[in-house]
């Protein structure tokens, strides 16, 4: 009898851990044995704590189960898959997960995600398999063929970014995970390495063998703790495994795999200012030219990806490129892990194919707001993106359609807001974010959001003096224009599209900003 508890760190803080100590306590007092796997979370989190059980080769999911509704589960015999009102029926076909299109979060809440053995039968190793009997260029050249776009941010074609590091001479080279997932509203990368580890760990061997690198790092946020503990483990055990080390899979192929553990500082998701910290330097931008590609850890050629592109290659090269570039629409191709939170009925992380619209996310798969209120607007692309009001909901989930109304796709994550947000106040705190989280290295984003902080206290206090709106667009243009990263760059995105969409929660009437909105 096998009963599955997820371990991911949310649904810990849902109580998980306490519901998996009840299970087994239930269990022992009334002289039943079972086996209790901590699993990934299935990303339902409005189901956390998802118990799930698997009897006579079926699964049955629970949930949300509290630690006090365990007695009730073993009294109406659920490890039998018997009814309690938190019955879910098989976790497969609850809408919510049925609907989607899962690729690389295909194995994640299945199993431990420290089974090596579980990974190999559910299809891990596959793609590194398969690379292992192609050349470097031939690799780069299914990558590229996929049309795999870096899914932490700037969408740029991983393909060419591969290729560059390739045709760089040099006696050394690097592969670097950005995992320091800092954006308000994202959990993906958090949620492959502590519900799929070794999925990863495959994504940045065929990574190395694509350019040539022998050494990777992963860097990862500090306030991971849980996913570090795993990915350490996880790392033994590919090593033990023949996995990493100088002989891949017996093909006399090296690659050598390090954990990097961050300070902290949101500035270090920026790739130039991640490899100054790996450095033991303090993470500020580095100009380019020249790209990490070429000059990057240590001056060395530099892959530098986040968790979600990576953890995307081992399905292109295991099921071909072709396969993966049918998905999606446009230059946009394959799924994005899209992560729903803030006020939703149903927060979580679905993953689709590009092409979904966002009412379709935040109704379909979200159910409208928690509140039960108007949805108001959603940020999309983390704490430095833009505000888009319910007018835009019909626009695709798209690189190019996001762009063409001033949105991105950043991430993946989408916070949901209700009529009751005020987004003046909501972007006065995105310069308050950029002055806290600043390097300091450029004028407009040092000087710029301290600057725009006090600006937007005297436009929210009803103190604003004539030409006040003025001087925020003209400073919103200064920062996007001059900054040396996304950092100073894109912190006007949500003041300018709160002005934009919402020029009342400003105090100002639409007349009085649409004028001044047409040069930025």
């Amino acid at each position: 009898m096998r009963v599955y508890v997820p371990r991911d760190f949310s649904a810990c803080a849902l109580g998980a851990d306490e519901v998996a100590r009840a299970i087994e306590r239930e269990a022992r007092r009334r002289g039943i044995t079972l086996e209790l796997v901590r699993n990934g979370s299935r990303g339902l989190y409005w189901l956390e704590p998802l118990v799930e059980v698997e009897s006579n080769g079926e699964r049955v999911a629970y949930g949300p189960v509290s630690e006090e509704e365990v007695e009730s589960l073993f009294d109406r015999n659920f490890l039998e898959g018997k009814e309690h009102p938190s019955r879910q029926g098989n976790p497969e076909e609850i809408p919510y997960l049925r609907r989607q299109k899962r690729l690389v979060f295909r194995r994640i809440g299945k199993n431990d995600p420290l089974a090596l053995d579980e990974y190999r039968k559910q299809g891990g190793l596959a793609g590194l398999t398969r690379a292992l009997t192609l050349s470097s260029q031939q690799i780069v050249e299914e990558v590229t063929k996929s049309g795999l776009r870096g899914r932490g941010g700037a969408g740029f074609p991983t393909g060419i970014k591969w290729k560059t590091t390739l045709q760089a001479v040099d006696d050394q080279k690097y592969i670097v995970c950005n995992a320091d997932e800092g954006d308000s509203g994202t959990f993906s990368d958090r949620m492959v390495i502590e519900g799929d580890p070794f999925l990863l760990i495959e994504g940045m061997i065929i990574a190395g063998l694509a350019v040539g690198a022998t050494e990777g790092y992963v860097y990862l946020r500090s306030e991971y703790p849980l996913a570090r503990r795993i990915f350490e483990e996880a790392l033994e055990r590919a090593r033990a495994g023949g996995i990493l080390g100088k002989d891949i899979l017996g093909s006399g192929k090296s690659f050598f795999l390090n954990l990097y553990v961050g300070a902290g500082a949101y500035v270090c998701g920026e790739e130039t200012s991640l490899l100054e910290s790996l450095e033991g330097k303090r993470g500020m931008i580095r100009p380019r030219p020249p790209l990490p590609a070429v000059h990057g850890l240590w001056q060395k050629p530099t892959v530098v990806n986040n968790v979600i592109t990576l953890a995307s290659v081992p399905v292109i090269l295991a099921e071909g490129a072709e396969a993966y570039a049918q998905l999606g629409v446009g230059r946009s191709k394959g799924t994005l892990p899209v992560q729903l939170s803030g006020n939703l009925r149903r927060p979580g992380l679905v993953e689709v194919p590009f092409g979904i619209t966002l009412e379709d996310l935040l109704f379909e798969y979200g159910g409208g707001t928690a509140s039960g209120r108007p949805l108001k607007a959603i940020q999309i692309g983390g704490p430095l993106g833009p505000y888009l009001p319910a007018s835009l909901f019909h626009v695709t989930l798209d690189y190019e359609e996001l762009a063409k109304v001033r949105g991105i796709v950043g991430h993946g994550g989408i916070v949901a807001f209700d009529d009751t947000v005020n987004l003046g106040e909501m972007a006065r705190y995105a310069m308050e974010f950029c002055a806290e989280e600043s390097c300091g290295k450029c004028t407009p984003c040092r000087i710029g959001s301290t600057r725009g902080m006090e600006l937007m206290d005297k436009i929210l206090s009803g103190k604003k003096a004539p030409g006040s709106i003025q001087l925020l667009v003209d400073l919103c243009d200064v920062m996007i224009n001059a900054s040396l990263c996304g950092l100073g760059g894109m912190t006007p995105f949500p003041v300018l599209s709160g002005l934009r969409h919402f020029p009342e929660d400003f105090g100002y009437a639409k007349e009085e900003v649409e004028p001044l909105l047409q040069k930025v």
